[in-house]
C-alpha cells in the first residue's frame, strides 16, 4: 500500500516487500560488507517475487531521495505556475517544462509518479491542492468548493452554464442557487448535473465516485444516452459504459473537507489506504493486523499522529527500517 508516488505493488507480497526494505535499509548502513552483499544478492536470486520487491523498493527510495537533491517542488512549482498564467498551449508548456530537466524536474516527476503530461495539466489546473493539503476556494458564483489531497480542478463559467472539470482527485462541492445556470461536473468516465445539492466527486483510473449528501445529482456515463439520478442519502459509481454500483451513502465521508478521517467499525487496511493518499513513501499494513476494526476520528493531514493514536489503541507496533517505508505491524511483531 502506498500513497500517490508510488507504482502498484498489487503483485507482489507483503512479506516480500518488508524483507526488501529491511535490505535495503541493511544497504545502506553498511556499503562495504561484502558478506552482507554477497547474503543480498543470495535472497535476491532465490525468488522472482524477491526481485520484483527489490525494484519496487529501489524505486521508492530513488523518487524520494531525487526530491530531496533537487531545488524543491516548490521551485519547480513557481515555474510551473508562470507557465500556466501565460496561457500557452500544450506544446509550449510541454517545451518550457522540458527546460527543468537538467534541475530535477525528471526526478520531481518521478517522484509524483504522473506522466509529464499530466503533470502538465495538474499544474495548469484553475484550482489545485499538494499532497496532504486541503483547500477551500469560494467561486465566482458563490458555490463552494473543496479540494481533497493530491486534486485539480478546472472551471469553465458562462452566462447559460457553470461547468467545472475534476482533472484529478476529489472535490467537495456545495452549490450556490441560479436556476437559469445549470451545474455540472465532468470527469473522465461522464458528466454530473447538480440540482441542488452538496456531494463529493472522487475519480481514478477505472471510475467515477458520487457521494450526495444534499440535493441530487443526475448522471451521465459518456458512453451512454441517459441520467441517473442519485438522492441525498446515496452513492454511485460509474464507468464510461455505465454505473457500476449505487447505494447508501456514509454521511461522514465529506469529513475529510474539514482535516479528519473517520472510521466506523473500519478495517485498519481501509483506514490506512485513506491515510496513505496524505503523505509521500510507502505505508503498508501486515496481513496479520490489516482486519483489526477501528472507530474514531483520526487527522488526514498529520499521518504521523494518526498512526500515533492507532498503536494506543490495537496491539500493533509502527515500524519504520527508512524514512520513507512505513509498515504497522502485530506488537509481538519483530523486523525480519
Amino acid at each position: 500500500m502506498s500513497g500517490h508516488d508510488t507504482p502498484a505493488t498489487e503483485s507482489v507480497s507483503h512479506a516480500a516487500l518488508e524483507a526488501a526494505a529491511e535490505w535495503f535499509a541493511l544497504l545502506r548502513s553498511a556499503p562495504a560488507d561484502s558478506d552482507l552483499r554477497a547474503q543480498w544478492q543470495q535472497w535476491l536470486e532465490d525468488d522472482n517475487a524477491h526481485r520484483e520487491a527489490w525494484h519496487y523498493v529501489e524505486a521508492v527510495g530513488r523518487r524520494f531521495q531525487a526530491l530531496q537533491g533537487t531545488t524543491g517542488p516548490h521551485t519547480t512549482a513557481s515555474t510551473l505556475d508562470r507557465v500556466r498564467g501565460r496561457r500557452v498551449s500544450r506544446r509550449q508548456a510541454l517545451g518550457s517544462l522540458a527546460g527543468l530537466i537538467g534541475t530535477g524536474m525528471v526526478a520531481w516527476a518521478s517522484w509524483r509518479h504522473t506522466p509529464l503530461p499530466g503533470l502538465v495539466a495538474n499544474w495548469q489546473a484553475d484550482y489545485r491542492s499538494a499532497v496532504g493539503e486541503i483547500r477551500q476556494v469560494r467561486l465566482d458564483d458563490g458555490s463552494r468548493l473543496w479540494l481533497n489531497t493530491a486534486s485539480a480542478v478546472n472551471t469553465a463559467f458562462s452566462p447559460s452554464l457553470r461547468r467545472l472539470r475534476l482533472v484529478t482527485g476529489e472535490i467537495l462541492v456545495e452549490t450556490a442557487g441560479d436556476p437559469g445556470r445549470p451545474f455540472m461536473v465532468d470527469t473522465d468516465h461522464g458528466s454530473l448535473r447538480a440540482l441542488g445539492t452538496r456531494f463529493t466527486v472522487r475519480g481514478n483510473q477505472d471510475a467515477t465516485q458520487l457521494v450526495v449528501f444534499e440535493g441530487a445529482v443526475a448522471i451521465r456515463p459518456d458512453g451512454t444516452a441517459g441520467e441517473t439520478v442519485v438522492h441525498a442519502g446515496e452513492q454511485a459509481r460509474f464507468n464510461r459504459d455505465g454505473l457500476l454500483s449505487r447505494g447508501t451513502a456514509d454521511a461522514t465521508h465529506d469529513a475529510w473537507s474539514r482535516g479528519v478521517i473517520l472510521a466506523r467499525d473500519t478495517p485498519l487496511d481501509e483506514l490506512v489506504a485513506e491515510l496513505a493518499r496524505y503523505q509521500r513513501g510507502h505505508l503498508g499494513v501486515d496481513p496479520d493486523v490489516a482486519g483489526l476494526r477501528v472507530v474514531g476520528g483520526y487527522p488526514a493531514q498529520d499521518t504521523e499522529r494518526s498512526l500515533a493514536m492507532l498503536a494506543d489503541v490495537l496491539p500493533i507496533t509502527i515500524h519504520r527500517p527508512l524514512p520513507w517505508w512505513t509498515t504497522i505491524k502485530a506488537a509481538n511483531d519483530s523486523p525480519p
